[in-house]
């Protein structure tokens, strides 16, 4: 079932028992972030979370969480709730092959029903805002998607970039963000700023759950995030013209703000409580002019929380981490099985592939550190035989332990690149990288005792469905 706003997902997920109303008075600090932040500590079942009632905010209604599960994620994609996560990501694969469907262009976006603009624009009217940690340095916008257009390219559909970045609430009217260098919003705000001019941006809260995914998602510069969106979803992604900038926004949008990027201003944004599970400190970051603001009736405004794993936003990224990576790599070497790149946005990742020869397995390794992904992130990657799975760590951790000689299949690769949020780069934005081999030796590699394995009885897969099937039929 493909979901043209997030109402109509938060009524399947309240059918499918995924949504949870919480019916107390809250306290917009600390209550409404330590409840998503509980959510990420109840285990893999954690429901979305609804507030109604909540301390000083008339009216308002606030989702979080609703990513938060593989439940939930599986629902986002039309599929059954109780999906594995390999299933999960492997279908994900499947249906990128379908990229791209191109969107259908509706009016009468539900967000046109109320607007207000010039001076008039004030977010703290329209949204109800608290910090997601004690440590943050104000409110912040963090499950926003952001649309920006190549300023050498407006016209081209496919350079108008659709991701998330972190937004702070600087005043009723200003925002500073923080775009990575290498985002596509940094290369628009660099090519503006060239020219000297401000950057038009459109700023969407409360988008359908697979625009949510697809915003997190690394796609290469000239991909269309909407096209993608509609291969997920298997029907076209529903989008409509934001009025002032005339930028092509969700349709089913709860919220969009409309502005500019300033040319070549910059203000002190942070701290947050970043993915890493660390604060990132106050930095000189970009600031946005809201010249606009279109709301629909009662808007729903939707934040997630995020700090140590797990929280939401790894099981928002993670699929869609692991399957451009998986697909740069077999591009070249299609003896990879699966990659696991869902651990801190793909700072750690794991590969399982067949091998051709002695040190084969290595070359994939330092590939994927390479790959337009990996340059950024996988910091750590762990490559394994293509019998062990890498979405299940007892059996990595199996490989790591039996199969590795630290002498020889532990390398370290000093002065590569890594997003510069990780705290353990230094100056940041740059690491020494760590490759983990933990294959079978194949010749010419001829070393260890790895001539008698322990394969998997023929029959345990068919017995894995059969005891899968009584224990969803409740037999004990």
């Amino acid at each position: 079932m493909a979901y043209d706003d997030l109402r109509g997902f938060l009524d399947t997920l309240e059918r499918e028992g995924r949504l949870l109303r919480v019916p107390d008075e809250v306290l917009p600090e600390p209550d409404l972030a330590a409840a998503a932040n509980a959510a990420g500590r109840i285990g893999e079942g954690a429901p979305a979370l609804w507030f109604d009632n909540v301390t000083g905010f008339t009216g308002a209604r606030i989702v979080l969480n609703v990513h938060g599960s593989w439940p939930n994620h599986a629902l986002a994609l039309g599929l059954p709730k109780d999906t594995p996560i390999r299933e999960q990501v492997e279908e994900f694969a499947r249906r990128w092959d379908d990229f791209p469907v191109a969107p259908e262009r509706r009016e009468d976006a539900p967000w046109r029903e109320n607007t207000v603009e010039g001076p008039d624009a004030d977010l703290f009217q329209v949204l109800p805002l608290f910090r997601l940690n004690d440590g943050d340095g104000g409110f912040y916008l963090d499950k926003a998607a952001v649309v920006s257009r190549d300023p050498d390219a407006p016209d081209d559909f496919g350079r108008q970039n659709v991701g998330i970045y972190r937004i702070e609430v600087m005043g009723r009217n200003r925002l500073a963000f923080q775009p990575v260098p290498v985002h596509d919003v940094a290369i628009h705000l660099r090519k503006a700023e060239e020219r000297g001019e401000d950057l038009p941006i459109a700023i969407t809260l409360g988008n359908d759950p697979v625009i949510s995914i697809v915003a997190g998602m690394p796609m290469a510069y000239d991909q269309s995030e909407y096209a993608m969106a509609g291969a997920l979803r298997g029907a076209p992604a529903p989008i409509a013209t934001a009025p002032l900038t005339g930028f092509d926004v969700p349709w089913g949008s709860e919220v969009v703000v409309e502005g500019v990027i300033e040319g070549r201003r910059r203000e002190l944004e942070g701290p947050f409580g970043e993915f890493t599970g660390h604060y990132s400190g106050g930095r000189r970051m970009p600031v946005i002019r809201v010249d606009r603001v279109s709301y629909r009736t009662d808007p729903i405004f939707e934040s997630l929380y995020l700090g140590m794993p797990w929280t939401e936003i790894d099981y928002l990224v993670g699929p869609n981490t692991c399957v451009p990576v998986l697909k740069q790599l077999r591009a070249e070497f299609p003896e990879v099985q699966a990659v696991n790149a869902m651990y801190t946005h793909g700072l750690l990742g794991i590969i399982s592939t067949r091998k051709r020869y002695g040190g084969f397995a290595k070359a994939v390794g330092m590939r994927a550190m390479t790959t337009p992904h990996g340059l950024g992130y996988l910091k750590v990657v762990i490559v394994v035989d293509e019998d062990v799975d890498p979405f299940d760590l007892r059996q990595v951790m199996w490989a790591v332990s039996a199969k590795v000689d630290p002498a020889v299949d532990v390398i370290t690769v000093p002065g590569l690149p890594v997003v510069p949020l990780d705290p353990a780069s230094s100056p940041p934005g740059m690491i020494a990288k760590l490759l983990v081999d933990a294959t079978t030796p194949v010749f010419p590699d001829d070393r260890g005792h790895f001539g008698s394995p322990v394969r998997d009885l023929p029959e345990t897969g068919e017995w894995v469905r059969r005891l899968q099937a009584l224990r969803s039929e409740g037999v004990r």
